[in-house]
């Protein structure tokens, strides 16, 4: 049974009826009731007549992806029901190897023309027929890689890590999920004979590696012992006898709760008779020869070339290239061994990978928490006017203000930081002349005393960004996009771009905001409604963004709503400068910063405007604070945790904490926790949420 949480709409035209449809069945506990068997053969007069044929068993509702490696279906990836019932084909892709990653984008390793390493964002919102594009997607592939024939993958939910099989390089290779484009790899280990699919065990940092050879190597310990050269176990599957029965190890597929493990054997590649599948118990623990508490194999079974196999609960699903077929056994941990044939059987052209479409994560981005959170510690980027120690640091503090737990540093002279639900960071920054984002793999988690690296990280940069001067960001995990404000005065505006993309990749939609240059913006998904906080000391409102571009707009040319902050009905005087910006749909409040002249570090103040959803034009401040006693003169950044607000106080070198900040009574009141940083330019939340691994 899969299930998972309500998600919450972001807009009109949030989801497809396909994706909807989808959706559905990745929550739902219902599997189908299963086909009817045939009936008995009538009775002799007065007598019941034989019992009929068992039908074939139900499966829960679940989808699933096929990568395509035939003919003429290559490089395509198939949605299917647990029935392997079509739902839509996406193009442009891959062949070999498929994996998700926690915000359920398609990893998927490929051989048809170089070694690549393909990542597709958000593939149950794609639409039929949609294609792989470097405007939204990325690749990892080039002579630098050392990729050849990559075929099965892994990938690390906790580590953020892709392993794969490359199959004639006879080695695994290692990339950060966030990495793009020709790079080197991470880490290699060379394996004793070719590997086709391996196995990674998150929990317990094992990786397991189906040889062609017959044997599945184990390493145990394997990331921290910092990639290990020489497998801890070799394990052969073999008879009573001791007389191996492995030939040609291809699928590998583990269950946590049983410690058993499935591997799939094709024999000989051109013999579509003689596959097999193997089960092993206490897998975790075995070594040398060990008998299969199962084995599948013969030719009621159709098992020829099984090159990959998935459990979904008890249920194996096998992709059997050479005979064309999917097929599914409802419990493959119970029975038998022998030549038994298979619960379902269903045509599928040249099928070579498969994967189950589990629900992405469903937590609230760190930008739209809406009750106390509770954190991990707090993110602040720090940005001295002259290049020092800290520039380009991005440190992890204590969430009650009182220590510095670590530093990343992401290389670049940085502005705003944020996170998505998986703990990677998005980093805007600028030179001279032009600007872009960093992101890096698993920083609010992992990544304390390192640096950015082309092997785990990557840079959406150059002259088709439109990036030259950004400041502040969001992200909106669910969805796959980028919220970015461009300060720069020729082109002020929020450019939306792909969280997937890389290199000189252009906005997917830009929301105009001139004359005035934007600082921060927050997007708000339940509203689908983006927040411009503008340095004219107004607010700029844009509605219904995201079904906007589904609906095919590239550019919003103007704001829906402009709000100013106002004090009995007078907009707040000059200098006004506004800065960070936090929207709470809970409370319908929006939280803003101004840092008034940015030559004076005492005149800075935090805003609380109620009725955000609605209000337009003067709107008065329910909550003003201000004074000597705030420390407040540069808050450049501001960021609510559901209780309390933090602010990155530049000018006054502090992260401060405002308490139970919409209760505050405002005023010249001293901030409940601070410390001491250089330069903070931007301050993020990190929920201990992050850590969650599905």
């Amino acid at each position: 049974m899969t299930t998972s949480k309500l998600v919450r709409p972001t807009g009109p035209l949030a989801l497809s009826a396909l994706a909807l449809a989808m959706l559905l069945a990745l929550s739902g506990c219902n599997g189908d009731d299963g086909a009817p068997g045939e009936m008995g053969a009538t009775g002799q007069p007065g007598q019941p007549g034989p019992v009929g044929n068992n039908g074939q068993p139900g499966f829960a509702a679940a989808n699933f992806l096929i990568a395509n490696n035939g003919t003429d279906n290559r490089n395509t990836v198939d949605v299917v029901n647990q029935n392997a019932a079509m739902l839509k084909r996406l193009t442009g892709l891959n062949n070999e190897g498929v994996a998700l990653d926690p915000l359920g984008n398609l990893v998927q390793a490929g051989d048809s023309m170089n070694g690549s390493l393909k990542t597709f964002c958000q593939i149950a919102q794609r639409a039929d027929g949609a294609a792989f594009n470097l405007n939204s997607d990325r690749e990892i592939t080039g002579a630098t890689t050392g990729l050849v024939n990559p075929k099965g993958i892994a990938y690390s939910q906790m580590r953020g890590l892709v392993f794969i099989a490359d199959q004639t390089a006879m080695q695994v290779t290692v990339y950060g999920g966030a990495a793009a484009g020709d790079v080197a790899p991470l880490a290699t280990t060379t394996t004793d004979a070719m590997p086709w699919d391996l196995f990674y065990d998150d929990n317990n940092d094992r990786l397991y590696v189906a040889l062609t050879n017959g044997v599945l190597s184990v390493y145990d310990n394997y990331v921290a012992s910092n990639y290990a050269a020489m497998p801890t176990r070799n394990i052969t599957p073999v008879d009573s006898n001791g007389a191996k029965q492995s030939i040609n190890l291809h699928g590998i597929a583990y269950d946590r709760l049983s410690d058993k493990m499935v591997l799939s054997d094709v024999g000989s590649a051109t013999d579509a008779t003689d596959g097999a599948i193997f089960v092993l118990n206490n897998i975790s623990l075995v070594d040398g020869n060990v008998v299969p508490s199962r084995v599948i194999k013969g030719p009621a079974t159709k098992l020829g070339n099984p090159v990959d196999i998935i459990l979904s609960g008890s249920e194996l699903r096998i992709a059997e290239k050479a005979n064309d077929a999917i097929l599914v056994y409802a419990n493959i941990f119970a029975g038998a061994s022998g030549d038994i044939a298979p619960d379902l059987t269903t045509s599928a052209i040249k099928p070579e990978a498969l994967v189950e479409l589990t629900a992405s994560r469903q937590d609230a981005d760190i930008s739209d928490i809406s009750s106390a959170a509770v954190l991990l510690g707090v993110a602040v980027s720090s940005n001295p006017a002259a290049t020092g120690p800290t520039t380009g640091q991005i440190s992890r503090l204590n969430a009650p203000l009182t220590s510095n737990l670590g530093q990343y540093n992401a290389l670049q002279n940085i502005e705003s930081v944020t996170f998505d639900l998986a703990g990677d960071s998005y980093t805007t920054f600028d030179t001279a002349t032009s600007g872009g984002i960093v992101i890096s793999n698993r920083v609010a988690t992992m990544r304390l005393g390192e640096q950015y690296s082309a092997a785990q990280d990557r840079i959406i940069t150059g002259s088709n960004t439109g990036l030259i001067s950004p400041k502040g960001l969001d992200v909106d995990s669910a969805s796959g996009l980028i919220f970015v404000a461009e300060n720069n005065a020729a082109t002020p505006g929020v450019f939306i771009y792909s969280a997937c993309a890389s290199g000189n990749a252009a906005p997917l939609l830009a929301l105009n905001t001139a004359p005035a240059q934007p600082w921060d913006v927050d997007y708000d998904p339940t509203t689908d409604r983006a927040f411009v906080a503008l340095t004219n000391g107004s607010v700029a409102v844009f509605n219904q963004v995201r079904a906007k571009w589904l609906a095919g707009s590239s550019v919003i040319s103007t704001a829906d709503r402009m709000i100013t902050p106002a004090v009995s009905g007078v907009a707040v005087p000059a200098p006004t400068n506004l800065h960070g910006i936090d929207y709470d749909f809970a409370s319908d409040a929006l939280m803003v910063s101004d840092v008034g002249s940015a030559a004076d570090a005492t005149d800075g103040k935090i805003y609380i405007l109620n009725n955000a959803s609605s209000a337009d034009g003067l709107t008065n401040i329910a909550v003003n604070i201000s004074g000597a006693n705030t420390l407040l003169g540069n808050p450049v950044d501001i960021m609510y945790s559901g209780a309390h607000l933090y602010v990155a106080e530049k000018s006054n070198n502090r992260v401060l904490r405002f308490d139970n900040i919409l209760n505050s009574a405002g005023g010249n009141i001293a901030a409940n926790a601070s410390f001491a940083v250089t330069a903070p330019e931007s301050v993020a939340i990190i929920p201990v949420y992050l850590t969650n691994r599905q």
